[in-house]
């Protein structure tokens, strides 16, 4: 007995040693990389917007050399990387081509240094992943190995590009599966995350943080309110993914090739920008910022945010979707806190984290990146907030490729195992029980009655 448990903590031991220094590794390579990327970023988009006013007018042509770009050399920089990431750690064994680390980061400095409408972290997380399957790959992991090491990358990539260190970690081992964290691969991601985190900040990345210290007691009225809004933020978010959708449908239906779809794409935005103005181009920072100062925001950003975002993803630009996942949270949390005559900066801050809880089924690094970027005084109110959200959203998501683990209601029929694409139909359970089978009888017993009442008005 004496001998198996020495065995047992000597692996163990081994197992920690081996993957501290695999991860600081990948940490601090991801970190190097990503501090390039965020550093070559601002410069474009300085350059860009020192051409003057009008220097969207451009964007047509910048989505077209992005789509050529992906096109050409890396059909996998397609879209948003965070998906993308994804799509490869189940379905590829985690390879990721080497090439779509520097494909993708430069057609994304494209896209956004002229107005396109996404983020910067999908980049992030597929040049971190990137590097973690090359690094993989040279060291000759087997699969197990390679996966762990690019869900550091994808880890490290996250906290790099928000300076949250611990959410980062949290959301490379969370959004792989919706309803379950990969605990074997915690360590590494944490280890990961914090290093690429601290060598981001001593190459010269700043990152923006805002604690919120006017957060109210709590009453049985505020925590109701709470509640409201994370049904509100679940709705928002449904929302803007109803709209990607719709958007990648309606650029199915335009039978043309891509390069000119991306061209039709960019004028569309740029006719938009003329008619609601610029805020909504490019990663909109001014706009998330001024929401969580507490600042008045024009009530329909939130809308106008998602269609800008939608139609350039769908349309052949490159980029992330969290960034104006951020945009969409703080302007309608901001129109929430307006509306119920509440703090417009708290409910700014915690609709940011909510969406996200919601749009990429995370509530749980969500909520600790509330803490992260706005205090520990506001991380219990928000992580309220994200679990109704990520409740409300249902079996849908920003990332289509994450695979679902357990369903959100055991009073809801769906395949688990499916990818959040593969769920087309979701039914509720007949055998429901308590009181939320006696709701859903209730509803049915109201259906019939009104098809009945409307049979009979008929005749």
């Amino acid at each position: 007995m004496g001998r198996k448990i020495l065995e047992e903590q000597s692996v163990l031991f081994i197992s920690v040693i081996k993957w501290f220094f695999l991860a600081s590794v990948t940490g601090a390579a991801v970190g190097a990389s990503t501090t390039l990327f965020l550093k070559g970023l601002d410069m474009a988009i300085g350059i860009s917007t020192g051409t003057g006013r009008y220097y969207f007018a451009l964007l047509p042509l910048a989505m077209l050399a992005s789509t050529l770009l992906v096109k050409h050399l890396a059909p996998d920089a397609e879209g948003h990387g965070t998906e993308k990431v994804i799509e490869a750690v189940h379905n590829r064994g985690a390879n990721i081509n080497p090439i779509v680390v520097p494909v993708k980061l430069v057609a994304t400095i494209v896209t956004i240094a002229f107005g396109g409408s996404v983020g910067k972290e999908g980049p992030c997380a597929q040049i971190g992943a990137g590097v973690a399957s090359t690094f993989a790959r040279l060291m000759r992991f087997d699969v197990a190995d390679r996966r762990k090491l690019v869900i550091c990358g994808i880890s490290a990539g996250f906290a790099t590009v928000f300076g949250t260190p611990i959410a980062g970690a949290i959301f490379g081992v969370e959004v792989l599966l919706v309803g379950t964290i990969l605990y074997d691969v915690l360590l590494p991601s944490f280890v990961a995350g914090i290093v690429g985190y601290h060598v981001s900040s001593a190459m010269g990345i700043t990152y923006f943080t805002l604690p919120i210290a006017s957060v109210p007691d709590f009453t049985i009225m505020f925590f109701l309110q709470l509640c409201l809004a994370g049904i509100f933020f679940g709705a928002c978010s449904f929302m803007l993914i109803e709209m990607l959708k719709f958007s990648e449908y309606v650029a199915r239906l335009i039978k043309i090739p891509k390069p000119l779809k991306a061209i039709l794409g960019g004028t569309m935005i740029v006719v938009l920008a003329f008619a609601f103005g610029e805020r909504y181009l490019g990663l909109g920072l001014g706009t998330i910022e001024s929401a969580l100062l507490g600042e008045q925001i024009p009530a329909a950003a939130f809308f106008l945010k998602g269609i800008f975002t939608a139609i350039t993803l769908s349309f052949g630009g490159s980029g992330g979707i969290v960034t104006p996942i951020f945009f969409v949270g703080s302007t309608s949390g901001s129109l929430f806190g307006s509306f119920m005559g509440l703090d417009l900066q708290l409910f700014a801050a915690i609709g940011m984290v909510a969406l996200l809880a919601g749009g990429a089924n995370t509530p749980i690094s969500a909520s600790i990146m509330a803490a992260e970027l706005f205090g520990p005084q506001v991380a219990s109110y928000a992580a309220i907030a994200c679990v109704m959200s990520f409740l409300i959203t249902g079996h849908r998501s920003v990332y289509p490729s994450q695979v679902l683990a357990v369903a959100k209601s055991p009073s809801i029929k769906v395949s688990e195992g499916l990818t959040m694409e593969q769920i087309l139909n979701v039914e509720i359970d007949p055998r429901a029980k308590g009181l939320t089978g006696k709701l859903i009888s209730g509803m049915r017993y109201a259906k019939r009655t009104l098809s009945r009442r409307d049979r009979i008005k008929k005749k």
